[in-house]
């Protein structure tokens, strides 16, 4: 099929190669004529894991191309991919949908009869229909469906998510539709269920997947807290609950609070949809005020290993929101580092994918390190803030003779606090 993917982010990219790797023609077009200039030479713009080696490969075949022209790509194509951002309005916090409604009138002119318009990047309740509206207001002769396919791409395992999905969503009524959908994901047929709903069920599948999961990470947040208190380990406890299949024990791991571009717009788009149904969703709304709490009591935690220490060096691992990925949006880290700057601290950070990310937000007000090693000279103590697998098993000799101070404040629970070389002052999270 002829499939056109609009947006070259986190979900539109590895959309648009797997749907090639699947032997479809895949036009992804962008607006950034930089963004599409690097695509054109075959390299990737964003870091996921797996995604350049499959780039590479679709595009020397010619089964995935790159343009900034909609007329050119949207003008053949079977079914149009809306994969664009909807970040948090700065004011009110609801998703941003500018872009997408932008997208829709662009493409209106040019989308030929009978084509599908699949609205996938995560929108509020109700946008499906503005989509139709605006697209048939321009193009009134249009016989197009617009359809709701929310993205379940877990950053740093976007690609491994597009091959191997725990469902597929389309928020449609059409039966044509649905035929056409099939035949695009029969790959997908024998090995994941294709759930067809309605579209304004589609569209807040997602938003309820992301609450959900968020509230899960708070809630292990919050147990951790009562475990340094009471004297548990919030380790043990987590695996106890894990055990069972009703709880399972994926978002368990206590930590700095969650991040990125997905969760936290997501709770706070649902909240504000809430607010204008007057629904009272009362726990998202003290997960998203906990959620941010929590980022400020990391950096008081960290402070107060070096609180006798006049203008402290902190040695920090990670600046990304989580590994896999070098995206530093909403990240915990920067948000605990930017907290620990208004502090008279001295922060040299390393992370192994987001360094470049990283420069762009925090400019020069940090340090950064060529490698792990060398961001720990002198240091007074080690913070810990991305679950990167290198920072698992690191030299503690080693780190034992480049760090001035033995302290490490461990925000991810990565180390085995057992096996730390005598001297060290270990801090986890919950125990």
């Amino acid at each position: 099929m002829k499939v056109v993917i609009i947006g070259t982010g986190y979900v539109g990219l590895p959309t648009g190669v797997g749907l090639a790797e699947l032997g479809h023609d895949v036009i992804c077009v962008d607006k950034d004529e930089n963004k599409i200039n690097i695509l054109q030479s075959g390299k990737v713009i964003l870091y996921e894991d797996g995604l350049e080696d499959l780039l590479v490969k679709n595009f020397n075949s010619g089964k995935i191309k790159f343009t900034s022209s909609m007329h050119n790509a949207v003008s053949d194509a079977d079914v149009v991919f809306l994969a664009v951002g909807t970040p948090p309005h700065p004011v009110t916090k609801e998703a941003d949908l500018q872009y997408i409604f932008a997208a829709a009138e662009e493409l209106a002119p040019w989308v030929k009869n009978g084509a599908i318009v699949a609205v996938k990047s995560t929108v509020p309740v109700g946008t499906g229909d503005k989509v139709e509206s605006l697209i048939k207001e321009v193009n009134p002769a249009s016989n197009i469906d617009v359809i709701s396919v929310p993205e379940f791409l877990r950053e740093g395992y976007a690609v491994r998510d597009f091959f191997n999905p725990d469902r597929i969503i389309i928020g449609t009524d059409s039966p044509r539709v649905k035929k056409i959908m099939a035949e695009l994901y029969v790959f997908f047929a024998d090995k994941t269920e294709i759930l067809y709903v309605k579209r304004r069920s589609a569209e807040t599948i997602k938003y309820a997947s992301n609450a959900f999961l968020a509230t899960k990470i708070h809630y292990i947040n919050e147990m951790a807290d009562f475990c340094e208190q009471s004297g548990a380990d919030i380790r043990d406890v987590a695996k106890g609950m894990g055990l069972d299949k009703r709880i399972g024990n994926k978002f368990l791991n206590p930590g700095p609070g969650f991040g990125g571009s997905c969760f936290p717009k997501d709770t706070m788009a649902m909240a504000y949809m809430a607010r204008q149904f007057n629904v009272n969703l009362s726990l998202i709304e003290d997960v998203i005020r906990g959620n941010q709490e929590r980022k400020k009591r990391m950096a008081q935690k960290i402070l107060k290993s070096v609180e006798n220490i006049k203008s402290p060096k902190i040695a920090v691992w990670g600046l990304a929101f989580k590994e896999g990925t070098d995206d530093c949006r909403e990240s915990p880290a920067m948000e605990i580092v930017q907290e620990l700057l208004k502090s008279n601290a001295n922060i040299v950070a390393y992370d192994p994918k987001a360094m470049d990310n990283a420069k762009r937000i925090l400019g020069d007000k940090i340090e950064y390190a060529s490698d792990m090693y060398s961001a720990l000279q002198d240091a007074d103590v080690l913070a810990i803030l991305t679950e990167w697998p290198v920072f698992r098993t690191p030299d503690f000799d080693k780190m034992a003779r480049l760090m001035k101070g033995k302290s490490i404040v461990d925000c991810r629970n990565m180390l085995d606090d057992k096996r730390l070389v005598p001297g060290f002052v270990y801090y986890g999270i919950g125990f």
